[in-house]
């Protein structure tokens, strides 16, 4: 079996000490295959954030695969962020924005939707579109097949619409063919799992919470998602489980199960 946790909106310079602690403490536990951060890593893309964060992350004792967020871009000297945006990640994380992870039980495919222009919102292109296509459709039939972007391509509610991926309704259609899985993502800070109606077979999208910022929105604590799937799973599923933190216990307690079962043709 494999397992994939899923990090996302750290926003290092807000992070909460007791809070990356008992996600230090959890990641030993679980022994994740694959450390997957979607996004907004810092605050506000500054080298001493990116350095707390990398720090961190290796930490965990385990691979990592991750792209930026809009947050990860500089903000206010114009002109890095218009010369060079990604400067900074790089140092921290490499200089490849789009990385792959494939095993035997998985392939992840994520793919940067920020640009430069754009202050907050994402936003896809054909190419993307196409690149993950393609990698997907070369995929073993025993690999669950997830990518990974930072704006989300479903909301729960109105509130959230102005935050969708620009470009998220011809991903979504080109990448249900394709046999595409799992979306992750992150950017509003609400964990939830949903199946996504209207396409060629089932796809789900799984959103994170913030991990170890203050940003958290109302009612929605601190939280991560840990992916199981691989030949010890039940039967043709594959389990999504939202683990949120509780300040009196000061540790990440599992809250929710999502039982998923992707089809294959």
């Amino acid at each position: 079996m494999s397992v994939l946790l899923q990090l996302s909106d750290a926003h290092f310079g807000t992070e909460q000490a007791p809070v990356a602690l008992a996600l230090e403490m959890f990641a030993r536990q679980q022994r994740p295959d694959l450390v997957v951060l979607s996004g907004d890593i810092t605050q506000r893309a500054l080298p001493a954030q990116f350095h707390a964060a990398r720090a961190f992350v290796d930490r965990l004792e385990a691979p990592v695969l991750a792209i930026p967020g809009n947050h990860d871009i500089p903000l206010f000297n114009l002109w890095a962020r218009l010369g060079s945006p990604y400067a900074h990640y790089t140092d921290a994380f490499g200089a490849d924005l789009e990385p792959v992870h494939r095993s035997s039980d998985l392939l992840v495919v994520c793919v940067n939707t920020t640009r430069p222009w754009r202050h907050k919102h994402g936003e896809i292109s054909s190419e993307q579109i196409d690149r993950v296509a393609r990698l997907v459709e070369s995929a073993e039939a025993a690999q669950l097949r997830v990518v990974v972007v930072h704006q989300p391509v479903a909301v729960p509610g109105p509130q959230d619409e102005v935050n969708l991926l620009r470009g998220h309704e011809d991903a979504l259609q080109r990448w249900a063919a394709a046999g595409v899985d799992l979306v992750m993502g992150g950017h509003i800070h609400l964990p939830y799992v949903m199946a996504l109606p209207g396409l060629a077979r089932p796809l789900w999208a799984v959103q994170a919470g913030t991990a170890v910022s203050s940003r958290v929105r109302d009612g929605a604590p601190n939280s991560v998602n840990l992916l199981r799937c691989g030949p010890d799973a039940a039967a043709g599923c594959c389990c999504i489980e939202q683990w949120d933190y509780s300040t009196g216990q000061q540790a990440f307690l599992l809250v929710k199960v999502s039982e998923l079962r992707p089809v294959r043709s």
